[in-house]
């Protein structure tokens, strides 16, 4: 039985990057189960009536941008090492106070999602846990348990204290990063109401071997997706349409920014001149979707079609039923919104075995899992689809995995059982 609730979800914006996505389907995903929940963000660019925006006026627009300057500039400017990073960190330390709004005080719980940018401080988070009101935070990346970067990579300093950041110009014992570190840990230090959640398996163990969630309650509940608005083509008609051969063997890659260091893109490029040699690859042709400033796509061995942002989901369906492969070499993610979107449309998926991914991909059933930062294996995972005996069998395998796993209900019922569980606590 669902105990009667008002859920506020709290994310930085309604759209752009892969936990407003995220967030905004679970908003669906709960309305279905007649969970009373709105949206609370900085940025609505939506026309949604449950999202809230915080911004009501140009003084509340010009405020936020402030904010997201003064965050973002002097790390950028100062901090920094390259530009490679300079969206690898948050500093969290400037951004709106959003506990007095009527949206935050009548809910009776509080589910945090993805609040960089210059929409929560750390300080504003605080004035949320020190409501005392039940909340989730789900975790769409490490964030929250570093001393500010997103995604650690190989470094395991958020073990300890952080510090000696590699993301940082002068990393030291003392720098931004360690104070960060600080700021969380008192943050948390008395925070007895917090329900963490993680969107994947890996981020769960992961954030129970930081020191600051070490002891913290954490549960793995994945993202929800529409399985009716993501479903399989035609795939003539999509090609026909979208300008794609017929009688070609089409591989897919996209994401929201092609160019994040995270997608992997050398290694996209190293796995198709590995797999230009593989016999019987002269019908292949690439398709890329997403922004892409600058890189040159022409010096791929393959022809390629680039079709830039596509924000329509209407449209991504269309694109990921054409193709016969998803190929994504990410190094670093969470559970990624463009694997479970294609898998929903019966495109196998081709990944890296890293974060997330495998609990989407199951190896040789509904795709092929890459050793990790393997090239070489990523074109024979890539080759293993497009040869496969019967296509028709991955297709459907992966199209079951989502339906059974991802689904909206599911989801929904996971994240219903929680709320119920730490509703029930406070009242007793």
């Amino acid at each position: 039985m669902t105990l009667p609730m008002k859920v506020a979800l709290i994310n930085t914006s309604d759209s752009g990057g892969g936990a407003a996505e995220a967030c905004m389907r679970l908003l669906k995903a709960l309305q279905l189960q007649q969970v009373e929940v709105t949206m609370v963000v900085q940025h609505k660019n939506r026309n949604e009536p449950a999202v809230y925006s915080v911004e009501k006026t140009k003084l509340d627009k010009l405020h936020s941008q402030i904010d997201f300057f003064y965050e973002r500039l002097p790390f950028i400017a100062f901090k920094a090492k390259d530009r490679s990073v300079r969206f690898a960190f948050s500093t969290a330390n400037a951004g709106t106070d959003i506990s007095n709004e009527s949206v935050i005080q009548d809910a009776d719980i509080l589910h945090i999602h993805w609040t960089n940018s210059g929409f929560l401080s750390i300080d504003d988070l605080d004035k949320l846990i020190r409501l005392n009101k039940p909340i989730v935070w789900t975790l769409h990346d490490m964030w929250v348990f570093t001393g500010g970067c997103h995604y650690a990579g190989t470094c395991n300093h958020f073990e300890m204290e952080c510090g000696n950041c590699y993301f940082l110009r002068n990393p030291n014992p003392n720098d931004i990063s360690h104070t960060g570190w600080q700021r969380k840990s008192k943050m948390l230090s008395d925070a007895k109401n917090i329900s963490f959640v993680t969107c994947s398996n890996w981020l769960g163990q992961v954030a129970k071997q930081s020191t600051l969630l070490a002891n913290a309650s954490v549960q793995a509940i994945p993202n929800p997706i529409d399985t009716e608005l993501f479903s399989p083509r035609k795939m003539d008609e999509a090609r026909k349409k979208w300008g794609i051969d017929a009688g070609k063997k089409i591989i897919l890659f996209g994401a929201a920014n092609i160019a994040d260091r995270r997608k992997g893109l050398a290694y996209l490029i190293e796995s198709l001149d590995y797999l230009k040699n593989y016999p019987g690859t002269k019908n292949i042709e690439i398709v890329i979707f997403g922004k892409n400033k600058r890189f040159d796509t022409s010096t791929l061995p393959f022809p390629v079609h680039q079709l830039n942002i596509i924000s329509s989901p209407s449209d991504l369906a269309e694109i990921y039923s054409l193709a016969d492969v998803f190929l994504l070499p990410s190094i670093e993610d969470n559970l990624p919104n463009t694997i479970m979107e294609a898998m929903s449309c019966g495109t196998p998926v081709v990944a890296f075995d890293t974060g997330g991914v495998p609990d989407m991909i199951d190896h040789q059933q509904n795709g092929y899992l890459a050793a990790f930062k393997s090239s070489a294996n990523l074109a024979a995972g890539v080759n293993y689809v497009l040869t496969a005996a019967d296509p028709a069998i991955l297709s459907e395998a992966a199209r079951e995995k989502v339906l059974r796993d991802f689904n909206n209900e599911k989801v929904a019922g996971q994240y219903i059982r929680l709320y119920n569980n730490i509703l029930n606590k406070s009242t007793n």
